[in-house]
């Protein structure tokens, strides 16, 4: 049994990475300052005997005793990162120092949930690890794209430097239940709109493409990462399966059974035309690829979201 800091633990992911966790015996601490985290996600662990939350950002130190961390803790979707995004990018520097500060003191190996984000708009299709990227550094998404390149930096140094022991995972779109209403990511968004019965919103002309990798598989691929002991990354977890955002609104309608119309919107600056992950190395080193479609996931988010739609606005 090991104890593992989850930071970021009542989020989307990090709600899960949790379950995953206590399922297998270890012992969590989940952190979160619950801006972007809910309650509700973490609600039906909140009586097991090996899991303990504590309501703490990590833009200030804290001291605790951990075998591991699990580094998941920043807004993650454009609404919410930029909302404050001088916020934003502290919680991705200066949290990230007090990350590894604390792993240099208990020996803890960090995993950091870095993002395909730190691709930008990309030249170079599908993405691999060897790619620096196409990144605005004075732009609207910079405090969270230039954050998340500054952390792999950090981790880099630290493992370089003090011989920490770090894995570097980058996230590519995710998406499954306990995503948030409110987060504009598009599957979220997507189904929303759908669901209420509203027109989707798609921005631009919707042939920019996305790949969609269901939350069951992107937390198999964290932890298979975390426990290996070949590299320290940077490895990409995502599905390779490519759509357009067009296509991914017409399969929510159909999936919804819904009657909304589709319109387009400006598209927002620095957004990527393209994304898709060479998963190679992550098929190579942690024998993991995905296993859900997006076919399969699709059902079960809508599910999620009718629910918790049918509790919100009866």
């Amino acid at each position: 049994m090991k104890t593992i800091l989850v930071t970021g633990g009542a989020g989307f992911l990090g709600s899960h990475l949790c379950e995953r966790l206590l399922e297998r015996g270890d012992e969590i601490l989940c952190l979160d300052n619950f801006f972007t985290g809910s309650r509700p996600n973490i609600q039906h662990l909140l009586s097991h005997p090996r899991f303990e939350v504590l309501r703490h950002d990590i833009v200030q130190p804290i001291f605790v005793e951990v075998d591991q961390i699990y580094n998941l803790a920043c807004p993650a979707s454009p609404v919410h990162y930029q909302h404050n995004p001088i916020k934003t990018i502290k919680t991705s520097t200066v949290g990230m120092v007090n990350m590894l500060g604390l792993a240099k003191r208990t020996g803890a190996r960090v995993l950091q949930a870095s993002t395909s984000e730190v691709y930008g708009d990309p030249d170079v299709h599908p993405q691999t690890e060897e790619y620096w990227g196409s990144v605005n550094p004075i732009g609207r998404r910079s405090c969270y794209d230039e954050g998340k390149r500054v952390a792999e930096c950090l981790c880099m140094d630290y493992h370089r430097q003090h011989g920490l022991p770090i894995r570097i995972a980058r996230i590519f779109n995710t998406f499954g239940p306990r995503m948030a209403l409110d987060d504009g990511r598009v599957v979220s968004n997507f189904i929303v709109q759908a669901l209420r019965g509203e027109d989707i919103t798609v921005y631009g002309d919707g042939t920019q493409t996305r790949s969609f990798c269901y939350v069951d598989d992107l937390i198999e691929g964290l932890i298979r990462l975390m426990d290996q002991e070949e590299t320290v990354g940077p490895v990409n977890l995502g599905n390779p399966e490519e759509i357009t955002v067009r296509e991914l609104a017409d399969r929510v309608v159909e999936c919804a059974g819904s009657q909304s119309k589709i319109v387009q919107k400006d598209l927002p600056s620095d957004d990527p035309r393209q994304r898709r992950p060479d998963i190679s190395r992550a098929k190579e080193i942690l024998r993991w690829s995905p296993k859900i479609s997006l076919e399969a996931g699709l059902p079960r988010t809508v599910e999620y979201f009718k629910r918790v739609l049918s509790h919100r606005w009866p």
